[in-house]
């Protein structure tokens, strides 16, 4: 759990991420991270940071297609 205050769990930041939703202050709308205690920020932008670097190492879709 990242954000132990709201509930969050990474499988929600992750869905939110693959959805379009990569920064903390929409994540935290959306769900209540961060808006407690603030102990979890930089868990967040550790994960954040992770979900970006996977995204940019993914394969693009149909790629090496003609």
């Amino acid at each position: 759990m990242l954000c132990p205050c709201s509930g969050t769990r990474k499988s929600k930041i992750l869905a939110l991420y693959q959805q379009g939703v990569t920064d903390l202050e929409s994540i935290s709308l959306r769900t209540g991270a961060c808006s407690g205690c603030g102990g979890c920020e930089a868990d967040m932008l550790a994960f954040l940071a992770e979900c970006a670097e996977a995204a940019a190492e993914a394969p693009i879709s149909g790629a090496g297609r003609a």
